[in-house]
């Protein structure tokens, strides 16, 4: 468990502050997104919704990153940097990931948003990916295992036909983004670390219609399916305890 906090009540009642804000974050952006908008349009409203809680966007300057929000469309998995020039479309597939850092603490999410006529198999995806993060999230409790979750969401997915993403993965959380421990979202063979009620975690699943390959581009950020299928991600996150996880971003 090296690197691996253990939050206080205090700390976790700030962490449950900044997941709040987040969700509103992100439930506004979801009723902006529609065909004609482009991704600056969500990430300048995005940083406004996020300075005006008196918080900070977590993801502008995160090493080198250009802004606040993540939008990625259809065959990018996820890190879409937003231009003026990307301008979303009826029957596009749209990821938004957020995190933001108010009085210290992260809080970090990510949606999938259906825009217009969406294809079945879209919508398809899209369910699945959320219903994989709470299957996952069954085995949040203290006493199990990491690779619980991990287990549990990338069966749940390779059981109905998806392709898991494999070289991105979920992450600890809480002064930082990206505590330990690493958050993988397919099987192991390892049990992972015990889990302890007070820890944080950002559970990400990222579920490919194709196969799980991945490849990233010239900007150093964009990541896309190989083979150009469909992508989806859903993100939440969430408190270990001695019951029932608690979801702080939704």
């Amino acid at each position: 468990m090296a690197g691996i906090t253990i939050k206080s009540k205090r700390e976790i009642d700030l962490m449950r502050d900044a997941g709040k804000l987040l969700r509103d974050v992100h439930l506004r952006l979801g009723e902006e997104i529609a065909p004609g908008i482009t991704t600056l349009d969500l990430d300048k409203l995005g940083e406004e919704l996020i300075r005006k809680t008196d918080s900070i966007p977590s993801f502008l300057n995160y090493e080198g990153y250009p802004a606040s929000v993540c939008v990625s469309i259809n065959d990018e998995v996820v890190h879409g940097i937003p231009t003026k020039d990307r301008i979303i479309q009826d029957g596009d597939i749209v990821s938004l990931d957020i995190g933001l850092i108010h009085n210290g603490w992260q809080s970090d999410a990510a949606r999938t948003h259906a825009v217009g006529n969406v294809s079945e198999e879209a919508l398809a995806l899209i369910k699945v990916t959320e219903e994989s993060f709470f299957e996952g999230i069954k085995f949040a409790v203290a006493g199990n295992h990491l690779h619980d979750i991990s287990n549990a969401i990338g069966n749940y997915c390779i059981d109905r036909g998806y392709g898991v993403v494999y070289d991105l993965v979920g992450h600890g959380i809480g002064r930082e983004m990206h505590e330990p421990p690493q958050v993988p979202n397919f099987p192991q063979k390892r049990r992972g670390v015990l889990l302890c009620a007070g820890m944080t975690l950002a559970i990400e699943p990222m579920i490919n219609i194709g196969r799980g390959d991945v490849k990233f581009m010239n900007d150093g950020w964009t990541c896309k399916t190989e083979d150009g299928s469909l992508s989806a991600h859903y993100e939440n996150t969430i408190l270990i305890t001695d019951g029932e996880p608690e979801i702080l971003s939704l």
